[in-house]
């Protein structure tokens, strides 16, 4: 594939089980290969905290991921506007992730994102992202001002999207990928924004009529097929304040104290989506089974991880964390 081909990638390109059909696509780290087979387990860290610090660097440390150590890492925030936390990555998550990958020994650190409805540079701008780039030894990658040919077409048989959907070559293809979301619900159709519809900021700008416009039935499972796209290596959800209704940038605010890590984006999202159970969220989050929401249903179909909650296991510090575990693995059991 050359540097500045733009290819569209057929499902059954990358589902061949053969060595031939994987060698075919030597760059690209197409989650369904690591797929919720039989048996697995993914391990969900869990810590009861309201200090981000403390919440990135224990979650971090309770969880074994891949060495970072000599990579170029891309660390993808929740920058979908400027609004304050949970509308936004919050500032003090962001510059403690960056701060603990440095310490993993990354070779590079570049954050990339893609805001909207508003401007991305003004939405980095308005959170003095670019200062802390400066301050904290980061670059920075605005998808929205990217050429076509930095972008990678993707059209899987069987998918939701008519024709498709693209992501920046530099995720599909990243060396090492970090995300971190916010725990929130969603007003516009996704009924949730966690770490699944995080992908969203990954597809240009020009998508979104698509997926909020004639085939609104479909944005949930289309949410979550552009998740075939990538593979994330650690994902850290802010769980500290969450919306439990509206959002994505403004919504009724209530205090989880929590904050969760995985590289499992489905159980990150099914227990993500069990603390709004906990807490009480509207009618969308109350009334459907954690699993039979139609964002995880669809990623569990797509073998983008955990497909049932016997497969989500998890990890604490302390007493107070651990409660709060089981208290959630009560609600994941129920549904």
């Amino acid at each position: 594939m050359g540097g500045n081909e733009i290819r569209t990638l057929k499902r059954r390109e990358f589902l061949k089980g053969t060595a031939t059909g994987l060698a075919c696509l030597p760059a690209l780290r197409f989650s369904s290969f690591f797929g919720s087979e039989k048996g697995r387990v993914s391990k969900v860290a869990l810590v009861k905290t309201a200090n981000r610090s403390i919440g990135v660097q224990e979650s971090m440390n309770l969880l074994e991921f891949p060495a970072m150590k000599g990579k170029n890492v891309l660390l993808k925030p929740n920058f979908n506007t400027a609004d304050p936390c949970p509308g936004s990555t919050h500032n003090d998550t962001l510059s403690q992730l960056v701060k603990e990958i440095h310490k993993k020994g990354a070779k590079q650190i570049t954050v990339g994102e893609r805001s909207g409805p508003p401007d991305t540079e003004e939405v980095m701008l308005n959170k003095d992202i670019f200062q802390m780039s400066r301050d904290l030894d980061f670059k920075i990658i605005n998808f929205e001002k990217m050429p076509e040919e930095d972008w990678i077409h993707m059209n899987p048989e069987g998918i939701h999207w008519e024709n498709g959907f693209s992501i920046p070559r530099s995720a599909a293809e990243a060396e090492y990928f970090v995300s971190t979301c916010c725990l929130k619900t969603h007003q516009y159709g996704g009924v949730f924004t966690m770490s699944l519809k995080l992908a969203v900021g990954l597809t240009p700008k020009r998508l979104m009529r698509e997926l909020h416009g004639k085939r609104t039935t479909d944005m949930r499972k289309m949410i979550a097929e552009i998740n075939l796209g990538y593979k994330p290596d650690l994902i850290v959800m802010d769980g500290v304040e969450v919306f439990v209704d509206g959002g994505p940038m403004t919504g009724t605010k209530k205090e989880a104290n929590v904050f969760l890590a995985s590289s499992d984006r489905v159980a990150l999202d099914a227990v993500g989506v069990a603390v709004l159970k906990d807490l009480g969220s509207n009618d969308s989050i109350m009334g459907t089974k954690i699993f039979e929401q139609e964002q995880i249903k669809r990623a569990v179909e797509l073998e983008l991880g955990a497909g049932n909650p016997e497969q989500i296991e998890f990890v604490t510090p302390d007493r107070p964390s651990r409660l709060y575990a089981e208290r959630l693995k009560s609600i994941l059991a129920k549904g």
